[in-house]
């Protein structure tokens, strides 16, 4: 429940809206880098983009053309910063709207106790 509430209010928030469109606009950027420099197709090219900017790497495809590899050198070092701001700012606002629905439910317990 708090994970649906947090989403929510994340993109209420200008600054989170920023973000998120800064993570898509990078993704974007990726999908059709990869497209175009290796001949994948959209869906392969998304992937590999997630997959690279995740670090989670499985390997299953990797560019191979000298323009592909010099692009993912880039687009790691750039994108990787970009992502983890994203995941470190919705943590941060999880956390945010966790401590205060605690908050909530205490100050209701006690008022309850009075």
């Amino acid at each position: 429940m708090y994970l649906i509430q947090t989403i929510i209010s994340f993109f209420r928030d200008k600054q989170y809206r920023d973000l998120i469109f800064t993570a898509g606009i990078i993704i974007g950027i990726g999908t059709v880098v990869y497209h175009y420099l290796e001949g994948w197709t959209w869906f392969d090219s998304l992937y590999f983009s997630v997959i690279t900017l995740s670090t989670v790497g499985y390997g299953d495809i990797s560019p191979q053309t000298t323009g592909g590899k010099a692009f993912t050198m880039v687009y790691v070092i750039v994108g990787i910063g970009i992502i983890l701001s994203f995941v470190n700012a919705f943590y941060a606002h999880y956390a945010e709207v966790l401590e205060q629905e605690l908050e909530k439910r205490s100050n209701k317990k006690k008022q309850k106790k009075t």
